[in-house]
C-alpha cells in the first residue's frame, strides 16, 4: 500500500513540474529575428511576430510590367506565314497575354509591389512600391528592421498611404540607413504639420525627391527652403526636387529661392501647378542672374576669407597692406610709412627681393614644365592651407574656389575663367598661375603630376562634375555699397508651368537668361552651365508676346540636343538630314 502512494505522489510531482515548464516557455519572450536581406521572407516573418494573422499580412508581389513589343517577322525566313490550322469552335479560346485576371476584390487588397534585378534571386530587390493602404506605426517598425538590410534598394515610392507627422519622421530616420537609396517619392499624403524638411536633412542621401499632391502650403515650403541651404549649411546630395501640384504662393516660392541662394547642387526643380505670380517669378529672375549679399552673408564671407587666410597667418605675421587694400569687403586702413621701424623696412625689402627671385624661378620652371607646375603649386597650397588655416567650416563644403582653380586650369580654360578666384586668393601668385596657363595651354596637352615614387598619377577627375561650391567665395562686385555675386547657375531645368505668371515675371526671367549667357561667354565654368530648360506653359502669357518669343529662341540654342543648320559656302542654309 505504501509503495502505491509513493508512486502516485511521484507522478503528481512530475506532472506539475512539466506543467510549470510549459507555462515558463509560453511566458518566455521569443528571440529577436535577424533579417537576412530577403525582403519577402523578412517582411512576412516580422508581420507574423507582430501579431498579424496570415490573412492580413500584405503579400509581396512583383510589379506588373507592360508586355514588350514582339520582334518583327524575319523576311528571310522560308515560311514566314505558316498555314492556319482549322480552329475547333468547341474549344475554349486562349486567354490574352496583355493582362492578368484576378479574383473579385483581390485588386484592392493591400500588397507591396517590388522590382528585382533577377526575379529568381530574392535578395536583389531594387524598388518598392506601396499604394493605397495606410502605413501605421507597427508597419514602420517592421520597415525599420528590414529596409536597411536590402543592399540593392534604390527606390521607395509611397502613394496615398496615410502618413502622419510621426510616421513620416520615423521613415525619414530610416532612409539614411539604406546604403543605396537614392530615389524617394511620397505623393498624395497631405499632413497638417507639413514636416517635409526632415527628408532633406544634413544626413540625407536622397538624390531625387518627389512631393507632388501633398497640399504643401507656404509653411511647408519655408521649411524645405531652409533645409536646402542656409548661410552656413547646404544639402550636398539632392539634385532633383519635384514640388508640383501643391498650394504654396509667392511667399513659399520666395522661401525656396532663399534656400537656393547658397545651394549649388540642385539641378532640376519643378514648381508647376502652384499659385506663383509675377512677384515669385521676379525673385527667381534675381536668383538666376545676380543678387546682393545680406549682412549675415557678408559676415560669413569675411569669416571664410579669414579662415582661408594668407600663408603667414599661422606664423603670427600680419598680411601685407597691399592685400588689405585690395579687399572689396572692407577698405584697408591707411598707414603712414613713418610708423614702420627701420628694421621692419629692411625686412620688407629683403622679403620682397626673395619673393621676386622666387617668382622669376617659378616662371622659368613653368616655361619648361608646362601645366605640371600649376598642378604642383595648387597641391602645395592645399597642404599649406590645410596645415595652417584649415577649420571645420571648410569641411561643410566639398571643395571651395581654390580647388576649382586647378580644375579650370586642367580643363584648358582661359584666364577669364579664374578671374573670380583672384579676389579671395593670393593676388600675385594667382596671377602668376593664370599667366602660366596662357603660356602652356596653347597647343599642348595637360599632364598630371607625379607622385613621390616617380609614377604618373592618373587623372580621373572630370571637369563637368557638379560639386558643392561655396558661392560666398565667388567674385564680388560692389554696387551702391552692396556686394553682388553671380546668381545660381547650377539649376539647368526649371518648371514654372500652370501658375499665374504674367508679362512682368516673363521679362525678369528673360533678363536672367540673357545675363547667364553673357556671363558664360565672359567667364565659362566647367560645372555651372546655367539654365537649359525653362517651362512656362499654361501661364497667362500671350503667345505673340515679344519677350516670350525671345525667351524661346534663347532656350532653343541652350538645348544640349540642339543642332544648328549648316550653311553652304554660298551662304544658303542646308538641312543636316540631307
Amino acid at each position: 500500500m505504501g509503495k502505491r502512494v509513493e508512486k502516485a505522489l511521484k507522478e503528481k510531482a512530475a506532472a506539475s513540474s512539466s506543467q510549470e515548464a510549459t507555462e515558463e516557455d509560453a511566458n518566455k519572450a521569443p528571440e529577436p529575428y535577424t533579417c537576412i536581406g530577403h525582403f519577402d521572407a523578412d517582411f512576412t516573418e516580422l508581420c507574423r511576430r507582430a501579431g498579424l494573422p496570415p490573412t492580413e499580412i500584405p503579400p509581396v508581389v512583383l510589379r506588373a510590367k507592360r508586355p514588350g513589343t514582339p520582334p518583327p517577322p524575319d523576311p528571310k525566313a522560308k515560311d514566314p506565314t505558316p498555314p492556319e490550322e482549322p480552329v475547333d469552335v468547341a474549344e475554349e479560346e486562349p486567354k490574352p497575354k496583355t493582362y492578368v485576371t484576378k479574383e473579385k476584390y483581390s485588386y484592392f487588397k493591400p500588397n507591396i509591389q517590388v522590382e528585382m534585378e533577377h526575379e529568381e534571386k530574392p535578395a536583389t530587390v531594387t524598388e518598392i512600391y506601396i499604394r493605397g493602404w495606410k502605413i501605421d506605426d507597427m508597419m514602420v517598425d517592421i520597415f525599420r528592421n528590414c529596409f536597411p538590410t536590402i543592399e540593392k534598394l534604390n527606390t521607395i515610392n509611397l502613394w496615398n498611404v496615410g502618413l502622419t507627422d510621426k510616421t513620416l519622421r520615423d521613415l525619414a530616420a530610416i532612409f539614411p540607413q539604406c546604403p543605396n537609396l537614392k530615389n524617394v517619392s511620397i505623393e498624395g499624403n497631405p499632413i497638417a504639420e507639413e514636416p517635409w524638411a526632415c527628408l532633406i536633412g544634413d544626413d540625407s542621401l536622397i538624390v531625387n525627391l518627389s512631393l507632388r499632391h501633398n497640399e504643401i502650403t507656404d509653411r511647408g515650403a519655408s521649411g524645405i527652403g531652409a533645409a536646402l541651404s542656409t548661410v552656413t549649411t547646404c544639402n550636398k546630395n539632392l539634385i532633383s526636387l519635384n514640388l508640383s501640384h501643391n498650394k504654396f504662393s509667392d511667399v513659399g516660392a520666395e522661401a525656396v529661392v532663399k534656400g537656393l541662394r547658397m545651394n549649388r547642387v540642385l539641378l532640376c526643380l519643378s514648381l508647376a501647378s502652384n499659385k506663383i505670380t509675377d512677384k515669385g517669378a521676379v525673385k527667381f529672375g534675381e536668383l538666376l542672374s545676380r543678387f546682393p549679399l545680406t549682412h549675415e552673408e557678408v559676415v560669413e564671407r569675411r569669416k571664410l576669407l579669414s579662415d582661408k587666410g594668407s600663408p603667414d597667418r599661422g606664423t603670427g605675421k600680419s598680411p601685407p597692406p597691399s592685400r588689405r587694400a585690395e579687399s572689396k569687403d572692407r577698405p584697408g586702413s591707411v598707414r603712414s610709412g613713418s610708423h614702420l621701424d627701420k628694421g621692419d623696412k629692411k625686412r620688407d625689402k629683403s622679403s620682397k627681393k626673395k619673393d621676386n627671385k622666387h617668382e622669376k624661378k617659378n616662371e622659368k620652371e613653368d616655361a619648361g614644365k608646362g601645366n605640371k607646375t600649376v598642378v604642383m603649386m595648387d597641391s602645395k597650397k592645399d597642404k599649406d592651407e590645410g596645415a595652417k588655416g584649415g577649420t571645420k567650416k571648410d569641411d561643410k563644403w566639398k571643395k571651395g574656389s581654390h580647388s576649382m582653380g586647378a580644375k579650370a586650369v586642367m580643363a584648358g580654360g582661359s584666364r577669364s575663367s579664374i578671374v573670380g578666384l583672384n579676389t579671395s586668393r593670393h593676388g600675385s601668385r594667382a596671377s602668376l598661375v593664370a599667366e602660366t596657363v596662357n603660356k602652356t595651354t596653347k597647343g599642348k596637352k595637360t599632364t598630371s603630376s607625379k607622385d613621390k615614387k616617380g609614377g604618373a598619377a592618373p587623372e580621373s577627375e572630370s571637369p563637368d562634375m557638379v560639386e558643392a561650391i561655396n558661392p560666398l567665395l565667388d567674385s564680388v562686385e560692389s554696387i551702391d555699397g552692396q556686394l553682388w555675386i553671380p546668381g545660381n547657375r547650377s539649376i539647368i531645368n526649371l518648371n514654372l508651368s500652370r501658375n499665374e505668371i504674367g508679362e512682368a515675371g516673363l521679362k525678369s526671367l528673360l533678363l536672367a537668361l540673357q545675363y547667364q549667357i553673357t556671363l558664360a561667354n565672359l567667364a565659362p565654368h566647367p560645372a555651372l552651365k546655367g539654365l537649359m530648360r525653362l517651362s512656362l506653359g499654361r501661364n497667362p502669357i500671350r503667345a505673340d508676346s515679344e519677350a516670350y518669343q525671345k525667351l524661346q529662341d534663347l532656350l532653343l540654342t541652350r538645348d544640349p540636343f540642339y543642332k544648328p543648320q549648316a550653311k553652304s559656302p554660298d551662304g544658303e542654309v542646308q538641312s543636316l538630314v540631307g
